[in-house]
């Protein structure tokens, strides 16, 4: 096996990757590409603007709330250079989960997409951010074209709310200014890269801190474990996952582009019609998705009949379980079998994969290099071979904890390193994995972590609410889907005014798919809601 080059930083690895691969390119959206010696220039002069103009210091956080466009790996890898702490953030999140993100981060400057930057600029006087940075989805065009897409963006636009900030500043003017020299940051290993949001395995959601030593070693691992689809140079990877999702950023903006791998950025991967138009001058080597979108794009006739599937090699999914429908719709349209892993924003994130030429369907395959697993009991007991239990995970990739919380850090890490994932899971003598349950009640919507814990306190908000239970429920086309439960004051509060009530505070994958109204909750003899029983039970006719 060919060895794999490590890195000790993720600075080390980008300064590499520019300079290896120069000419080629790097980036494609829209119909525009970036070169890696462009990525160079404009992130350099980023990160300069960031350390010189605006006097952010080393370890101070940056938000970055973008879209698959252009401007996030250069707005990402020109924040790393100067030695921020890249705080990612979803361009679809709603003020109330903004704000948490800013103000538990402490985030001194934000980078926001102008279509959605009316949600921060309701509460960013609430935080501790100086700077706002404003892009246009055409900034980094050509001027003809730029124009163009951005005119046609401001007259759609006249449906979005407008937005006010006291000042921000212009994404195009921050690389603009004048060469200078960017002083060394002075990154270690054991500096802090990430604050990854999750609610890791229960409650309001945490800044996961994650490490150069931490995504770096990620890096390292997933090239090993599956070669076949890192070669220098000559891959060609579809980038729909979200950048601002730690698997789209880990095996996009850093592993791939470590190789020279160029990425085809996909801004919405929910317009079938826009993505083919992307895919179609482009001979795609690797494809990563998720169980929906594998399902979205094979019943997509334009998909099966006009893109090239003759140079495909990898077919990714993650993020939420691989339906044997899915898999074998691809298969049967590609020829190529989908490679299916498993990993958690805490481990970087990924802890193991099925072999490119050994695919287990079912399962998640083998621990990736440099990674120990055990199944525990609800003792802390390691359990025999073929026994489920909850599934411990130790390697370079387990995070160093959580943002501000050393007593949920503590829970989570035990003495000696081990990482809960709070999955159950049995693991064969051979070292085979496979998902029998979930010992916390997180759901899982098209890949994205819902925490009942949250919709609940967002629902016993209405004045007409008395108590909420929310559990996930099977769902063909996002795996699980959420289930609210609700008990009422009086019987005139609809479904509709809980939807709207949702939709004006949470981001649109975690608003309830189905309610059902009951009398009361069954709990517990100490009060405890039993979403449990709720799970297993038939709906109310």
């Amino acid at each position: 096996m060919k060895k794999v080059q490590r890195f000790s930083t993720s600075i080390e690895m980008l300064e590499h990757a520019f300079k290896k691969y120069k000419n080629l390119p790097a980036y494609t959206c829209m119909g525009r590409t970036l070169t890696f010696g462009d990525m160079d220039t404009l992130s350099y002069r980023f990160a300069c603007y960031l350390r010189h103009d605006l006097k952010l210091e080393v370890g101070d956080r940056i938000a970055l709330q973008l879209p698959n466009i252009l401007q996030y790996p250069v707005a990402f890898y020109g924040a790393v250079r100067a030695g921020l702490i890249v705080v990612n953030s979803n361009p679809l999140y709603t003020p109330r989960e903004i704000l948490h993100q800013l103000r538990d981060s402490g985030a001194k400057a934000i980078v926001v997409l102008a279509n959605v930057a009316h949600n921060a600029a309701g509460i960013i006087k609430q935080t501790d951010v100086e700077h706002i940075i404003v892009t246009n989805l055409a900034d980094l065009h050509a001027a003809p074209k730029r124009i163009l897409i951005n005119a046609v963006v401001k007259y759609v636009k006249k449906m979005v709310p407008s937005f006010t900030f006291d000042k921000c500043i212009s994404f195009r003017a921050t690389l603009k200014r004048p060469k200078q020299t960017l002083q060394d940051p002075g990154i270690t290993p054991e500096s802090t890269m990430f604050l990854q949001y999750t609610g890791g395995t229960t409650g309001v959601s945490k800044g996961a801190i994650l490490t150069h030593k931490n995504m770096t070693g990620n890096v390292w691992q997933m090239i090993s474990h599956m070669p076949e689809a890192f070669s220098g140079g000559k891959e060609v990877f579809v980038a729909c996952l979200p950048l601002y999702h730690i698997y789209a950023v880990n095996i996009h903006a850093l592993s791939a582009f470590s190789v020279g791998a160029h990425n085809v950025l996909i801004p919405n991967p929910r317009d079938l019609t826009a993505v083919v138009s992307a895919l179609k001058p482009h001979q795609m080597t690797v494809f990563v998705g998720i169980n929906a979108l594998y399902n979205a794009l094979c019943r997509f006739e334009p998909f099966r009949v006009e893109v090239d599937f003759s140079k495909l090699n990898i077919a990714c999914a993650g993020g939420t379980a691989l339906t044997k429908d899915a898999a074998d719709l691809w298969t049967a349209l590609t020829g190529i079998p989908i490679v299916e892993g498993y990993g958690l924003t805490e481990t970087s994130p990924v802890v193991c994969s099925n072999y490119y030429d050994d695919i287990q369907p079912g399962t998640i395959g083998y621990a990736v290099a440099g990674t120990e697993l055990k199944a525990i009991d609800d003792d802390g007991h390691e359990v025999a071979c073929g026994e489920p239990g909850e599934l411990c995970v130790r390697g370079v990739q387990v995070m160093k904890g959580y943002w501000n919380k050393p007593e949920e850090t503590k829970e989570a890490i035990d003495k000696d390193g081990w990482f809960k994932t709070g999955d159950i899971v049995t693991i064969s003598d051979k070292g085979n994995v496979k998902i029998v349950d979930r010992k916390k009640d997180m759901i899982l919507v098209s890949g994205f972590n819902v925490y009942p814990n949250e919709v609940e306190e967002v629902v016993v908000l209405h004045e007409k609410v008395i108590e909420a239970a929310v559990v996930g429920v099977p769902d063909a086309r996002s795996g699980e889907a959420v289930k609210l439960f609700v008990v009422t004051l009086g019987d005139d509060l609809t479904e509709e005014d809980i939807y709207t009530h949702c939709r004006k505070n949470l981001t649109a994958y975690k608003v309830p798919k189905t309610i059902e109204f009951l009398e009361s909750l069954p709990k517990t003899n100490v009060g405890k809601i039993l979403r449990r029983e709720l799970r297993d039970a038939k709906p109310v006719a």
